[in-house]
């Protein structure tokens, strides 16, 4: 028997629960496994965001936002069981060796990584190594008869967080940042220096779907655009002591309209700039209610490598708004349910839905304009949900993988002749139009599992979006990411909403 003495202190009492579990129980434990559950356990009846992560977890969550990885260097998709390279990284790797848009990777190291159904995090994993060492890559090339040898050196890849930057009317610029990174800052000024080369004097910054990352990336992108001594935002808990972060007077954006576009997956550090810009009515804001989440986690490091992310605090914007919506302890599946709810209760539709207290109303600080509280930032201007732009069959079809498969075989097998008769993005963006007999292809794959429009109505309202979508796709495949959102904003209602802001 285990003596409990008279010892009442609760780590104690843990102390020996688990003790008593690893020497006493009836079976064997995996004592590494138990102590994690525990953790787990205890942090679940806290708040939504406080987590605990295996070092393996950890890794993986860490790696978007650290700047960089090492590997090979390509962005790729899975094709029929088959990895193929949409693009080498440029000056990466693989590029430098010689590898090339539309290469199939067949095996790794002597592996055969095709046709073999194995996980692309196990694929993942085979190409990814420390930089330096060396990885063999047997490839199949379009109109080359035997298969290509390549040794690749592995080297630091960097990981983009800007997804896209151009002029969307003259003197206006379109910056959209994915998240906030450690290198996500450097990134943004320099795509500001680009596009003011252009001509640029009014900017739209795009955060929507930003689920967010590191404040001080926040801080700093918002301190380009605030007065010296601006309160970018301020975090205080119970037993942490309230911190202010200040703008410094240094921004190059301090001139010129700005617009911000959230929805409602725009989260943490992205609401953090965004309420910063409202509050001083710097800018306005355009879209649907943002996420709401705006708890502050300190990171507390295991010798392991795991980690526990435990919220010590709350995020407020500079005139007093708690960014964090509403929770109860310890229910998590509620918490995950709130866009569920908005979809259900009609927010997403309509703005007259959406109802806040006297006590949820704050002023901005110059120009003592409404704003509110409550969780979440509440736009200027409300755009609703456009369900004639992406239909119920349309969202069927991309969940199912239908349109990204199809695109990936139509570059596959035209990327030559695109890029000859496309020899830049604005010939491309007037000319292109997906051919018929694709579209049709994608109709007829998706019947084949039963994934039917409910009427000729609904098919005829599908295309038009499934078009645009897939010159998307192409745009992307043949250039990158900002020529994507160049083709796809043509079609968004909240970035249309926002282009009226500019005379």
């Amino acid at each position: 028997m285990i003596d409990l003495g008279k010892d009442n202190n609760p780590a104690r009492k843990l102390q020996i629960a688990e003790m008593a579990i690893k020497g006493l129980y009836v079976d064997k434990v995996d004592e590494q496994k138990l102590v994690e559950d525990g953790i787990r356990g205890m942090l679940e009846k806290l708040d939504p965001h406080s987590s605990y992560s295996t070092a393996k977890e950890t890794k993986a969550m860490n790696e978007p936002l650290q700047g960089s990885f090492d590997g090979i260097g390509v962005q790729f998709n899975m094709v029929q069981d088959t990895l193929l390279v949409i693009q080498p990284v440029l000056k990466g790797p693989s590029e430098k060796v010689g590898i090339l848009a539309g290469d199939r990777i067949v095996s790794v190291n002597d592996t055969a990584i095709a046709g073999v159904k194995m996980a692309r995090e196990e694929i993942v994993k085979r190409l990814r190594g420390p930089r330096g060492t060396k990885v063999k890559l047997t490839i199949v090339r379009r109109g080359i008869k035997d298969k290509l040898v390549f040794t690749v050196t592995r080297d630091k890849i960097p990981v983009k967080t800007i997804d896209a930057y151009y002029i969307i009317k003259p003197q206006v610029g379109y910056i959209r940042i994915g998240s906030f990174g450690a290198t996500t800052y450097d990134e943004f000024m320099a795509a500001v220096k680009i596009l003011k080369k252009q001509g640029m004097n009014d900017l739209i910054l795009d955060l929507q779907e930003n689920g967010g990352g590191y404040l001080i990336a926040a801080v700093r992108i918002a301190n380009e655009f605030l007065l010296q001594n601006d309160l970018i935002v301020y975090t205080q808990g119970l037993r942490t002591e309230r911190q202010e972060y200040k703008a410094d007077g240094t921004g190059r954006l301090l001139d010129g309209k700005v617009v911000v576009l959230v929805n409602e997956y725009s989260a943490s550090a992205a609401e953090i700039v965004t309420g910063a810009i409202q509050d001083h009515d710097r800018g306005k804001v355009v879209g649907r209610r943002s996420f709401g989440k705006g708890l502050v986690q300190r990171p507390i490091e295991f010798s392991d490598g795991s980690m526990i992310r435990l919220t010590i605090a709350h995020y407020y914007t500079p005139s007093g708004r708690c960014i964090q919506k509403p929770y109860k302890k310890g229910d998590n599946l509620d918490y995950a349910m709130d866009i569920e709810n908005r979809f259900r209760h009609g927010e997403l539709y309509s703005a007259d839905s959406i109802h806040f207290a006297d006590s949820l109303k704050y002023k901005t600080l110059r120009e003592n304009r409404t704003v509110y509280g409550g969780g979440g930032i509440m736009p200027d201007y409300f755009v609703p949900l456009d369900t004639t732009v992406t239909t119920r069959f349309h969202r069927m079809l991309m969940a199912r993988s239908f349109i990204i498969n199809a695109n990936l075989t139509y570059v596959d097998t035209h990327r030559k002749e695109l890029k000859q008769r496309y020899a830049t993005f604005e010939a491309f963006d007037k000319g292109f139009e997906m051919p018929q007999r694709v579209i049709d292809g994608i109709v007829a794959e998706a019947a084949k599992q039963n994934i039917k429009p409910k009427d000729e109505a609904e098919l005829k309202a599908t295309m038009p979006g499934l078009r645009l979508q897939l010159k998307a796709l192409v745009a992307r495949d043949l250039w990158d990411m900002s020529e994507y959102f160049q083709v796809i904003n043509t079609q968004s209602a909240i970035v249309k909403k926002a282009l009226t802001l500019f005379p």
